[in-house]
Formats: C-alpha cells, structure tokens, sequence
C-alpha cells in the first residue's frame, strides 16, 4: 500500500493539550472507521505550527477525503518514494 506525507498547517499545534490533541485524533480514527479499511493512519508528527501525518492508502484521493470529512486541512501530501536510515549507509 503506498505510504504518504500529510503536512497539515495548525497554527498552535504545539501548544494543544493533551486532551485536545486526544480529541483530534479521536476524530481522525472516527473518520478512518467510516472510510473502511483501504486507509490507515500510521503516526503523526506535532510541531509548533503543523502536524506531519503518515497515512497508507491506495491513493491521494481517498486522504484528501479523510480530511474533507473531518474538517482537517492537508495543505500537501507528497507520496514517499524511500525511506532511508543510518543502516542505509552500511555496505
């Protein structure tokens, strides 16, 4: 399944509180449930001012609804080529 970047601009994100950053997800997973199975939220990156999501799904349009139908923005999504780590160095 492909894997993807979602860079969500969230002025603040960094200084929601654990109770709401517990309601957004809740949200997302609410959404997940209706969309079905073709599409899996991995884990997400909080930042001061975005969230990085990672998502498998068959395509761009199935997270753009996912967004659509949880009010999130997904101001870029970008499709991972390749994942590389210290271990990709080693002969």
């Amino acid at each position: 399944m492909p894997r993807y970047v979602i860079e969500r601009d969230l002025p603040g994100a960094g200084k929601l509180s654990r109770q709401e950053l517990q309601a957004v997800s809740q949200k997302s997973c609410g959404v997940l449930g209706k969309l079905g199975t073709q599409i899996q939220w991995v884990h997400s990156y909080v930042t001061d001012d975005k969230i990085y999501c990672i998502y498998l799904a068959p395509d761009e349009k199935l997270i753009r609804e996912h967004a659509r139908l949880g009010g999130f923005p997904a101001n870029r999504i970008s499709a991972v080529k390749a994942v590389i780590d210290p271990t990709t160095a080693e002969v």
